[in-house]
């Protein structure tokens, strides 16, 4: 298994935040959207918010890369759709690339076994 973390904003407005997090709640997201996940090698999803910033803790099988997943992604009309209403609610983190939306956390630390 594979872990990556993750970080982006959302739109600091709290009824923006309110609304995006109901997206989110347990039953509420897309049963395609969670299926596609699974299909692209993707075991567990956790998302934490402070504020309107976002991290997410991403647990996949040994052979998954964002490349294949983004190929998944683009040939896929309903992830596209839930990435065009989501976007409406998140906003890139100050040094994100042109274009990038959840940008890839670097480990500086780790303790124990």
């Amino acid at each position: 298994m594979k872990r990556f973390c993750l970080t982006l904003d959302l739109i600091d407005d709290p009824e923006s935040i309110r609304i995006y997090e109901q997206h989110h709640a347990p039953g509420a997201a897309w049963p395609e959207v969670t299926q596609h996940d699974i299909d692209c090698g993707v075991l567990n999803i956790e998302i934490f918010r402070t504020g309107n910033r976002m991290f997410m803790i991403l647990e996949t099988e040994d052979d998954f890369t964002f490349e294949k997943k983004a190929e998944m992604d683009a040939a896929n009309p309903i992830i596209a759709k839930w990435e065009a209403l989501m976007w409406g609610f998140q906003q890139p983190i100050p040094w994100a690339k042109p274009g990038e939306k959840w940008v890839l956390m670097e480990r500086i630390f780790k303790s124990g076994l």
